[in-house]
């Protein structure tokens, strides 16, 4: 099974983007997923200094893959996606419909998670169009899961988001500006100063989503580390990493010695827990509520 590592979704400064990546480049993560999938509003990085950090990457032996932005509003949206579609470089993760119509003229591509797909059909129909890969959507459980790929076209690799703040939506409006009393066209990149998300409260004081941007996340950090062994088992291809401000090459080093077998999932969940900005949860997993964690030693 291999390790990928989600785009980053949050907004940081140029320099903090390239010393993330050159650490990426020693952890034994597989496939890295590269560009602004939240916010186009985000300049720190243009389109060249994805493709630098892109071949520097690859040089260092891990695939890459250019993904696109989720939402898309203005024609400048449409033609920063045209660009990355044809690139000519890497492949990419389809995020939207309009993405895959732009790949769908025998370009291998990736069915994003955001595509929500969500039956066999849907699947065989984007396979036929160039998909090679296909990223679970996060509210899928396993029984689902398992059916989906007793069905999965022949070629197409099976990707499941494993760790990180769960995408949940994404909105016209920006909540961070909002946050500020900004109108979103003045935001003054307010979120360069959140880059976990800005986490919100209930009335009673509990933690309940972080606000990125026109993204709203979960606050609780989905998590399947424990469940690890069982998706080798399944046949499973990949497991995807979200990327957090401090400690994603630890992060990743610990899920890689888990499934190289190195280490057990118990012998180093104390090592996870001491690294993650939130607790735990893996609700949707087991099909309840997904801000819920079921605890592997009484399933």
């Amino acid at each position: 099974m291999k390790l990928a590592l989600a785009p980053i979704p949050y907004y940081w400064p140029q320099e903090a983007v390239f010393a993330f990546y050159d650490a990426v480049r020693e952890t034994p993560v597989d496939i890295v997923y590269l560009g602004e999938t939240v916010c186009a509003k985000r300049h720190e990085l243009r389109h060249d200094d994805w493709i630098d950090i892109g071949n520097r990457l690859h040089d260092a032996g891990k695939e890459v893959v250019l993904s696109t932005q989720v939402l898309l509003e203005s024609d400048t949206h449409l033609n920063t996606m045209r660009r990355i579609t044809q690139n000519g470089v890497f492949p990419v993760e389809a995020n939207d419909m309009g993405a895959v119509r732009l790949l769908a003229d025998g370009s291998a591509f990736v069915a994003g998670l955001h595509l929500n797909i969500y039956n066999p059909p849907a699947l065989k129909m984007l396979s036929d169009m160039g998909a090679r890969r296909w990223v679970m959507p996060l509210e899928m459980n396993r029984d689902d899961l398992a059916g989906m790929m007793a069905s999965c076209p022949e070629g197409v690799e099976v990707e499941v988001f494993g760790y990180g703040r769960l995408p949940l939506a994404f909105s016209a409006r920006c909540f961070t500006a909002r946050h500020y009393n900004l109108p979103k066209d003045d935001c003054r990149f307010h979120c360069l100063a959140h880059p976990d998300g800005l986490v919100l409260q209930t009335r009673e004081q509990q933690d309940f989503l972080v606000i990125n941007g026109i993204q709203t996340q979960s606050d609780r950090i989905y998590c399947l580390f424990h469940e690890l062994p069982a998706l080798q088992q399944t046949g499973v291809d990949i497991v995807r990493i979200s990327p957090q401000w401090k400690h994603t090459p630890d992060i990743i080093r610990l899920y890689a010695d888990v499934l190289s077998g190195s280490t057990s999932p118990a012998a180093a969940a104390h090592q996870l827990e001491e690294v993650m900005p939130a607790g735990p949860c893996n609700g949707y997993w087991y099909g309840k509520p997904g801000m819920e964690y079921v605890r592997h030693d009484i399933l």
